[in-house]
């Protein structure tokens, strides 16, 4: 059995795929079990030893050489569709709500074809499950929906993300030089959301000066060490968190990889975070959150199971308002700016 599993999207949306991989080990043991990802996420799948090979499909690239030149789009499309079609692969799980790449597997004669229909594109598919977005139930339960569609058994259903060891050597150094004291609470904070939305990320994030009084009472009470992570591109906001805190915090936004994020916030008793996808690489590696969701609903893209995970959410009649991958427009985005510091601390309490 050779299965190809597509999933072209963020962190949070390929993380949510690891039960699949477990549950489909469980079934087939002898199974070759490869992955169509994004470069970023193709980082981290590498080293998941389920996985035998990671082939890496980049929308943006894929756009811009179409832009540049036709031809060489097509020779960059043949290249993916030939490296897939020799490989020879039985079944598909496709997660890309997209019909391009149903067609594309057609193509290459893969008999079973499983994933979501969604607004009809999922007409190449074999075994389609029928869907109009993620609503009520979380988005994992909807990905071990596509199992259940071929009659899978899913005993396994929380996340996992393999780390090397390397990379868990680097975080304990990089606390090491920074005098991080082993005795003192660790916490991470992510003022930022990850990188998957964008110019709209802002519509994800609890207020930079909010973060900052939540660092001084942590600090304050807990006499707790803090480390700001995030992407490259939060580093102006993180920094607005630095200079109105009045303890110092140490800076390693833009520092690292996923998988050295990830490797720090082993290391962490807990992480505070807003919704995105470093929330659930850090529910993947088993540190504890305190999530702090606005117009997403953390039902369906919250950590699951919810276990040693604590979300924080206003509770406005308006929340959600990002329905069937749908932002409603908002220019007060209440649900974050009347999200007291008090109401987050006494959920940091709860998990420290």
């Amino acid at each position: 059995m050779k299965i190809l599993i597509i999933n072209p999207y963020g962190i949070g949306d390929v993380l949510f795929t690891t039960p699949v991989i477990s549950n489909l080990r469980l079934a087939y043991p002898n199974a070759t079990i490869a992955y169509l990802a994004n470069r970023r996420t193709a980082d981290f799948l590498k080293f998941n030893p389920e996985i035998a090979r990671v082939f890496i499909y980049e929308r943006d690239d894929f756009v811009e050489t179409y832009r540049r030149n036709p031809l060489e789009f097509i020779q960059k499309s043949f290249e993916l569709f030939n490296s897939i079609k020799k490989e020879g692969f039985d079944m598909i799980f496709d997660f890309s709500l997209n019909s391009t790449f149903g067609f594309l597997s057609a193509v290459c004669g893969i008999k079973k074809r499983v994933g979501f229909d969604y607004k009809k594109r999922g007409r190449f598919l074999t075994h389609r499950l029928p869907m109009v977005g993620y609503e009520e139930k979380h988005v994992i339960e909807y990905y071990l929906d596509l199992l259940r569609l071929i009659k899978l058994p899913v005993p396994v259903k929380h996340m996992t993300m393999d780390l090397p060891r390397e990379d868990i050597q680097w975080a304990k150094e990089w606390l090491k030089e920074h005098n991080i004291n082993s005795a003192k609470p660790l916490i991470a904070v992510l003022p930022g959301g990850g990188a998957s939305w964008g110019k709209a990320a802002r519509y994800k994030r609890w207020p930079a000066s909010n973060y900052a009084h939540l660092i001084d009472k942590i600090v304050e009470n807990f006499d707790a060490d803090i480390i700001l992570l995030g992407d490259p591109k939060e580093e102006d906001l993180c920094r607005e968190v630095v200079n109105q805190a009045h303890f110092p915090v140490h800076f390693a936004v833009g520092k690292t990889s996923v998988l050295r994020l990830a490797a720090l916030l082993k290391l962490c008793q807990g992480a505070i975070v807003n919704d995105g996808g470093p929330l659930h690489v850090a529910e993947a590696v088993g540190t504890k959150t305190v999530s702090i969701f606005g117009p997403v609903d953390p039902q369906v893209y919250g950590p699951y199971p919810v276990g040693n995970h604590a979300v924080v959410q206003k509770g406005l009649p308006c929340q959600p308002c990002y329905r069937r991958f749908r932002m409603a427009s908002c220019s007060h985005i209440s649900c974050l700016g009347e999200l007291s510091v008090d109401d987050v601390y006494r959920k940091v309490q709860s998990i420290l």
